[in-house]
């Protein structure tokens, strides 16, 4: 297996041999709806702690967020999470009260909408047989959610980090969709909202990858900015 070929044939954006497609879900398949701030307020107004504002939660979460130095995506984890992101907001934590209704939630379909271009990008690259996966950073809740929202007739193989107890970019988690897709890596495309955990992630496994800047309009090589536009690479990659 040549990975420096691999890798610079998906950094200038050709691809080699593309036998199967796997994907991040969260900031790539879907989000939430209408943010997570706004699911937080709602839930939190139902507890009795109304006027929270969706905005300043946003903000406080994607600095929470950003901040993280590791997660696993845990329970404990996450509730941790939420009582920073409420953290400047008066009042009891939402560990202590109402974090069980906001873990709930997001296990739920309505909290989540899926992104215009997923759907008929799958339906495309089903059509072409090729082997389609998810792997993803998450929990327990994601596979039924997936079924939730019709996604998982799409999907050979679904690697979420909380079952193989390693998370991306590891290549582990990698290594397992290769494995449970029967496919060298080098035949594997890996598409991702993340520069370091699916690029490099997938990269470091000897898969091919390609970032998920959506809407860009300065996409460069090993870019692209809808998922429309993966039905095009792969009429032109071979297989």
């Amino acid at each position: 297996m040549n990975v420096e070929k691999d890798k610079g044939d998906a950094a200038t954006g050709r691809l080699a041999q593309v036998r199967a497609v796997t994907f991040d879900v969260g900031g790539t398949l879907i989000q939430p709806s209408p943010s997570v701030g706004h699911i937080y307020a709602e839930v939190a107004a139902r507890n009795g702690r109304k006027g929270v504002s969706p905005e300043i939660l946003n903000r406080r979460f994607a600095m929470a967020w950003n901040g993280l130095k590791s997660f696993n995506h845990s329970r404990e984890e996450w509730a941790a999470l939420v009582d920073e992101t409420f953290g400047a907001v008066d009042g009891e934590k939402p560990s202590e009260t109402f974090f069980p209704e906001i873990y709930d939630r997001f296990a739920e379909p309505e909290a989540w909408r899926v992104f215009e271009d997923a759907l008929p990008a799958l339906d495309a690259l089903a059509a072409m047989d090729l082997y389609l996966g998810v792997v993803s950073n998450w929990d327990e809740r994601l596979r039924p959610l997936l079924e939730k929202l019709g996604l998982n007739k799409y999907f050979q193989a679904v690697i979420v980090s909380c079952e193989v107890a390693f998370t991306k970019p590891s290549p582990v988690i990698f290594e397992q969709a290769a494995r449970m897709l029967g496919e060298a890596p080098e035949h594997i495309l890996h598409v991702g909202d993340s520069s370091t955990h699916d690029v490099a992630g997938a990269r470091s496994a000897g898969f091919q990858a390609l970032l998920l800047e959506r809407g860009s309009k300065d996409a460069g090589a090993g870019v692209i900015a809808s998922l429309l536009e993966l039905e095009g690479l792969m009429g032109g990659n071979g297989f």
